[in-house]
């Protein structure tokens, strides 16, 4: 098939990406051919086209570019991949304008503010197996978040698996051959509707510069399969993203042995974060316990409840702050009328980082700063260990406080090339061109009048247009009038379009002073955003401690507003509740009172309990009762009960009715 030199161009480029919908730039639109254009036309609902007329042969689609953001969210949330091809050479140049890929969105790497659940991370996530044990890596880009963990042992898939459900990641990628392959996709097939796959089949080479690139030296992968993963992961990122990722510095090893191992059916069957019925959030412990002001904090809190403590001291480090927080009801007012005005930190800052960022993000992170220093003030002097954690660990920052004040307008446009976004006064520079521009009405009216006075052409007038530039029309009537140094541009039905050399040289003026205004102010907001990157490290510190606060001060919210206890902490092997109720039923029930529950178990007298009764006895409810409040106690909340003593459990079993749902009131035998 003869093709033309675009279509070459094309071919080349998805040559290079045959995983990718390539979106081809052309002028103002990005294009789509052949087999991509099928695809996008069935999934984004657009017109087939062909510029040989046969659609069948030469389909091809496209969008217009300023659209895109909408028209790529779309798709990757369908788990396909996108590869945009950018104009990079100079398109009023000779011959065919130099394309390249600038960037991949995956499903895993999508950074648009539209695509991302302000409440859910989103994170991709890598799987590799050795001989000897399986490593799954990954992280989330939108908050800089980034974790491995090892599995070992005859257990090790279950408990991949279990993380893997935690995590709900919208991409998988799979280092190798795993033995386990088929059982891994099925597995996600069944738990998981969206997961997009993506294979490596070997490590990448440059392990050690990649690792050491990102963490510093205490905080690098144990092993060096572990670093295999992660440096694999890493890799893949920036192959995906092609921008600045030092914002994924800090790496979490998931230590199992900190926390309450639970496993998917249990996450499931209690409801902990998503109900059965459609995975949502509504009517889960999530949702009774999320009283956050922020979207860190509803993702810290989504994070606790999955990984409940089993370590004393630090359960009891958060009741003390939930304590402290609880009876003081003003405080907690404060504190969360501040902390209602802070934005999503974290990933405002990546955004900053990956230089995505637009001046409204500017904003956002002015109002955020502006609430710090109320908030530190509060918490100066409290007595809990967590409180004054966030107390130091909270910091101000006035000098960017003043310097997006004196910068940044309140109310910018969306993108940062059309202009508008810097305040009067800011630039001695922008100011001058500024005036220029506002000047340019009345200038051109002087113009007018004297070209009139010189001429005696009363029905003269000054225009402009997009094809020529400004223009003195002059009617038929008139053109005796019309002196020598006027060179005629045009012949209208009624009238005469001339231009002269002082009209082109007050156009290049102005048009010079429009450009000039938005290139000096596109440059004066990327000084403003370096200067902000140059601190990222200590922002990111400050947003932890924040979400910490929000987490906090919502978990007290929640006990002064549903009159729960604190629980008494012991290492006895004792579980001992007076009146618990369970905290979602309760919740749901409108027109009756929840009947409480005593429950008492130990190693000595009671170690197992055999439960019996007729259907709808509520033998389900009274044995989630027990797991839930157990398992919040470990997250540091107060709970539903008169008192209650309890010993951390390592481990939570439920296999309860498999298609009851306790919220609408519907058991197994009746569904």
């Amino acid at each position: 098939m003869e093709m033309t030199p675009m279509m070459q161009q094309y071919m080349a480029i998805k040559e290079q990406h045959p995983d990718e919908i390539l979106f081809f730039r052309m002028g103002d639109f990005y294009e789509m051919f052949l087999d991509d254009a099928v695809t996008a036309s069935r999934e984004l609902g657009l017109t087939l086209t062909s510029r040989s007329g046969d659609v069948k042969k030469n389909p091809m689609c496209g969008i217009p570019y300023h659209a895109a953001e909408s028209y790529i969210t779309k798709i990757v949330n369908k788990g396909y991949k996108v590869a945009i091809a950018e104009q990079i050479g100079d398109p009023k140049a000779k011959g065919l304008t130099k394309r390249e890929v600038i960037k991949v969105i995956t499903p895993g790497t999508i950074l648009e503010e539209s695509a991302l659940q302000s409440a859910n991370n989103n994170y991709i996530a890598l799987v590799y197996e050795t001989e000897e044990e399986v490593v799954l890596s990954g992280a989330d880009i939108s908050t800089g978040e980034c974790f491995y963990g090892v599995y070992t042992g005859d257990d090790r898939l279950q408990a991949l698996y279990d993380e893997l459900y935690r995590i709900m990641m919208p991409e998988l990628i799979i280092l190798g051959e795993p033995s386990f392959l088929g059982d891994l996709k099925a597995f996600i097939d069944m738990r998981m509707a969206a997961c997009a796959f993506t294979r490596i089949e070997e490590p990448v080479k440059n392990v050690d510069d990649l690792i050491i690139q990102h963490f510093d030296v205490n905080n690098r992968p144990a092993g060096r399969s572990a670093s295999e993963a992660v440096a694999t992961m890493l890799g893949y990122l920036h192959d995906t993203v092609r921008t600045d990722l030092s914002h994924l510095s800090q790496l979490t090893k998931l230590d199992f042995a900190n926390n309450l191992v639970i496993d998917t059916y249990t996450l499931r069957n209690l409801e902990i974060t998503r109900n059965l019925r459609d995975g949502g959030k509504k009517d889960t412990l999530l949702d009774v316990l999320d009283f956050t002001d922020t979207a860190m904090g509803t993702r810290l809190l989504k994070k606790w409840l999955e990984y409940p403590l089993i370590n004393i001291g630090q359960i009891n480090q958060r009741l003390d702050a939930v304590e402290e927080l609880a009876n003081d009801f003003i405080l907690r007012g404060e504190l969360k009328t501040s902390t209602k005005s802070i934005y999503d930190f974290e990933r405002l800052l990546t955004r900053i980082e990956v230089g995505s960022a637009n001046a409204r993000d500017m904003v956002a992170l002015r109002t955020s700063f502006m609430a710090l220093p109320a908030i530190k003030n509060l918490l100066k002097g409290k007595k809990s260990q967590l409180l004054q954690k966030c107390h130091e660990g909270i910091h101000l920052y006035e000098d960017f406080v003043d310097l997006l004040n004196r910068a940044i307008v309140d109310a910018p446009g969306l993108t940062i090339r059309d202009g508008g976004i810097i305040k009067e006064g800011y630039n001695e520079e922008l100011d001058e061109y500024r005036k220029i521009s506002r000047d340019s009405k009345q200038l051109l009216q002087e113009m007018e009048e004297k070209e009139k006075e010189a001429t005696g052409i009363r029905t003269l007038k000054i225009g402009y247009n997009k094809v020529f530039g400004y223009y003195i029309e002059v009617r038929h009537s008139g053109t005796e009038l019309v002196p020598d140094h006027y060179v005629r541009k045009q012949t209208l039905a009624n009238a005469e379009r001339y231009i002269t050399q002082e009209l082109k040289e007050f156009e290049t003026k102005i048009l010079g002073a429009e450009e000039k205004i938005v290139n000096i102010e596109y440059n004066l907001f990327m000084e403003i955003r370096d200067t902000i990157k140059s601190k990222l490290g200590d922002i990111q510190e400050t947003a932890k401690h924040i979400a910490v606060l929000d987490v906090l001060t919502g978990l007290a919210e929640a006990a002064s507003a549903y009159n729960y206890v604190r629980p008494q902490l012991l290492n006895n092997g004792q579980i001992d509740i007076k009146d618990g109720r369970h905290p979602l039923v309760e919740r749901i029930l409108t027109r009756d009172l929840f009947v409480p529950n005593d429950t008492r178990l130990n190693h000595t007298e009671c170690e197992i309990m055999l439960i019996t009764g007729p259907n709808m006895a509520g033998k389900s409810t009274y044995m989630r009762q027990t797991a839930l409040l157990t398992l919040m106690a470990q997250v540091g909340s107060f709970i539903p009960a008169r008192e209650a003593t309890i010993s951390p459990v390592d481990r939570i079993f439920t296999r309860i009715g498999a298609s009851d749902d306790l919220v609408s009131g519907q058991s197994t035998f009746m569904v």
